[in-house]
C-alpha cells in the first residue's frame, strides 16, 4: 500500500484540472534538434545523422521519470531541405503513465542575405497516452481504518488516447557565429484527459534558443582551436516558464559545458557536460543535473547520455546553402 502511495502526487499531476501537462525535455538540448526545433532537421554537413537520448530523473525514486529518444533526419541539399522522424517514449511513476509519440518533420532553407541563413520547419506528431490505474491510488480510494485494500474509484473513464499534433518552428544563422531559433509545439492543443473531463488540454509550448561560436586560434606551438559558445534556452508552457543559459567550451576532441536552470519560481538545477567527438562523425555525451531546488539530496538530480553519428547514404551534390552553425550537445 505504501508504494502506491509514493505515486498519489503523480496521479494528481494529471487529474487537477488547475495543473497542465508538460513535455519531457533533455538537458543537452542541441543534442535532441529535432526535438527541440523543427527547423534544425537536417542541419548537417553529412548527409543524415541518428540520434539517441536517454534521460533519468530522479533515480533514487525508483522508476521516478524515465525518456528514450531515437531520432534519424536527412539533408536535401538538391532542394535546400531535410526531413527527420523521431520516436520517444516518456515513462513516469513504475510506469504508471507512458506517452509514446512519433513524428514526422520537414524542414526547408533559404539563404536571406549574404550572411544570414533561415530555415523552416513543421512537424506532425502522433500520441499514443496510456494508464495503468493498478499503480496509482486516488485519494478517495484511501481507507481511514488502516485497511491493505483501497476502495475502487469512478474518476477514470478510460486508460488509453492517442491523437495527431501539430508543430512549427524558425531558425537562423548569421556569419556562421550567431544562431538562434523559435518554436512552437502543441499548436492544436489536443486533449489528454483520462476522464469525463475534457476541459485538460496540453498547451502550446514556446522555445526561444540562441547563442553564439567563438574561435580562439591555437598558438604557434599548439594545433588545437578552441571554441567558447554561450547559450540560452528560454521555454514557457502554460504557466511553466524555464530558463537555462550556459557555457560550451570545445578543444577537440572534448566538449564541456555548464548551464544553470530556472523555473522563475525557484532555482531548478546546475548541469555539467562532458562530450567526445569522434572523427567528425560521432558524438558521446554525459550531463548530470545538479538539482538545487527542495529536493536536492532526496531525489538523486538526473543523469542523461546521447549519442549521435553523422554519414552518407548517397552522394548528393554539395549543399547550395549551407547548414545552421550550432552546437551538438
Amino acid at each position: 500500500m505504501k508504494e502506491h502511495l509514493n505515486w498519489i502526487p503523480v496521479l494528481m499531476i494529471f487529474f487537477t484540472a488547475s495543473v497542465q501537462a508538460q513535455d519531457a525535455s533533455f538537458s543537452q538540448f542541441y543534442s535532441s534538434p529535432l526535438q527541440l526545433n523543427p527547423a534544425l532537421t537536417g542541419q548537417i554537413e553529412k548527409c543524415a545523422r541518428i540520434g539517441l537520448n536517454y534521460r533519468n530523473q530522479w533515480p533514487s525514486i525508483p522508476n521516478a521519470y524515465q525518456t528514450y529518444q531515437v531520432t534519424y533526419d536527412q539533408t536535401l541539399s538538391s532542394i535546400n531541405s531535410g526531413f527527420g522522424i523521431l520516436v520517444n517514449s516518456d515513462r513516469q511513476g513504475n510506469n504508471a503513465y507512458v506517452v509514446n509519440r512519433a513524428g514526422g518533420i520537414f524542414s526547408h532553407q533559404i539563404r536571406a542575405t549574404k550572411n544570414i541563413v533561415v530555415s523552416g520547419g513543421l512537424q506532425a506528431t502522433y500520441y499514443q497516452n496510456s494508464l495503468n490505474t493498478e499503480e496509482l491510488v486516488f485519494a478517495e480510494q484511501i481507507n481511514i481504518d488502516g485497511a491493505d485494500d483501497p476502495f475502487p474509484t469512478g474518476k477514470i473513464t478510460k486508460e488509453a488516447q492517442s491523437f495527431v499534433d501539430f508543430s512549427g518552428g524558425l531558425a537562423f544563422d548569421y556569419d556562421n557565429k550567431y544562431y538562434g531559433g523559435l518554436a512552437i509545439h502543441h499548436m492544436t492543443e489536443p486533449s489528454y484527459s483520462f476522464t469525463e473531463n475534457d476541459e485538460n488540454h496540453l498547451s502550446m509550448k514556446y522555445t526561444l534558443h540562441g547563442g553564439a561560436m567563438y574561435k580562439i586560434d591555437p598558438a604557434i606551438h599548439r594545433k588545437k582551436t578552441k571554441v567558447i559558445s554561450p547559450n540560452f534556452l528560454y521555454v514557457q508552457q502554460g504557466k511553466f516558464h524555464q530558463l537555462n543559459i550556459g557555457l560550451y567550451t570545445h578543444i577537440k576532441p572534448f566538449i564541456f559545458g555548464g548551464w544553470f536552470r530556472h523555473n522563475f519560481e525557484n532555482p531548478d538545477a546546475a548541469i555539467i557536460l562532458l562530450g567526445l567527438q569522434l572523427n567528425n562523425k560521432m558524438n558521446v555525451g554525459y550531463s548530470y543535473d545538479y538539482s538545487l531546488s527542495a529536493l536536492s539530496g532526496n531525489a538523486g538530480g538526473a543523469h542523461e547520455i546521447s549519442l549521435s553519428y553523422r554519414f552518407c547514404i548517397y552522394v548528393e551534390k554539395s549543399r547550395e546553402v549551407r547548414a545552421i552553425k550550432c552546437p551538438e550537445f
